[in-house]
């Protein structure tokens, strides 16, 4: 049988960010796609101009009516938009016999604020300890760490603090990073590190809903998790170096790029 992955997010209506480009990377990656709606933006390639959070009664119903019916190999979260929903999705998660894998999604690449420190602090302490895999960028990271994070040592700092909250792996990543997209993985108390050349353009817009789901595709897959990493970056890195060029500001990531190793 085909394994199901599932994807816990907001809805992008240019399709190449949240559930829309969550669902495109599992097709690629040939694992067939579940979706349980979180948000729903009024967002394209120039700017996000309106959020609107569902309400997380909802959001359960849909995640139960999901898992009693295709039970998915491994799921992940994207942008969850309040306390209530991220609530909402720890109480279910507590539940899960599958990896889940949180994109702890804060801010849109248009800096966007997607979630309120309140709801952070939720996300934090409630949904953190249920994740097989959390997958902060450097902002993210800093904010879940509570530190500046600006370089190597700073991502493997932070890696091992976030780890205190009680998920067992940590990939922090350094997209950011002037030299090279170094992400570093924190992994029962050993640090690895993942380096891929940058390549500098404007179209980087749902890279990081993108990795998460190439990750999750395939741990639905039964590949371990740092071959699993591995795959995902060489993933990213190839639909970034083929972009599409759509739209007028930060454009999608070529997501028909071959699926890495």
């Amino acid at each position: 049988m085909i394994p199901a992955a599932l994807t816990i997010a907001g809805s992008d209506p240019s399709g190449g960010a949240g559930l829309q480009a969550d669902l495109k990377t599992f097709q690629q990656h040939g694992v067939y796609g579940l979706s349980v709606v979180t948000l729903l933006t009024v967002q394209n390639t120039r700017a996000v101009s309106a959020v609107q959070v569902l309400d997380p009664a909802f959001v359960q119903a849909q995640l139960d009516a999901v898992l009693t019916d295709i039970p998915p190999a491994a799921a992940k979260t994207g942008a969850l938009g309040s306390a209530g929903v991220i609530a909402a999705v720890a109480e279910r998660a507590a539940d899960f016999a599958f990896p889940l894998v949180v994109d702890p999604v804060m801010v849109s690449k248009h800096g966007h604020a997607l979630l309120d420190p309140a709801a952070a602090d939720v996300l934090r302490r409630r949904l953190l300890p249920r994740a097989f895999l959390v997958t902060p960028n450097m902002p993210e990271a800093a904010a879940l760490a509570e530190m500046e994070v600006v370089d190597v040592p700073g991502l493997e700092a932070a890696a091992r603090r976030i780890a205190l909250c009680g998920v067992r792996h940590v990939l922090v990543k350094g997209g950011r990073l002037a030299e090279q997209a170094i992400d570093v993985l924190f992994s029962d108390g050993e640090l690895h590190r993942f380096a891929a050349p940058r390549v500098e353009t404007r179209h980087v817009h749902g890279t990081g809903c993108v990795f998460s789901a190439a990750v999750t595709a395939h741990l639905a897959r039964g590949v371990p998790l740092k071959t699993a990493i591995q795959g995902a970056k060489a993933f990213v890195a190839a639909a970034i170096r083929t972009a599409p060029g759509l739209g007028g500001g930060c454009g999608p990531v070529n997501l028909f790029a071959a699926p890495g190793a």
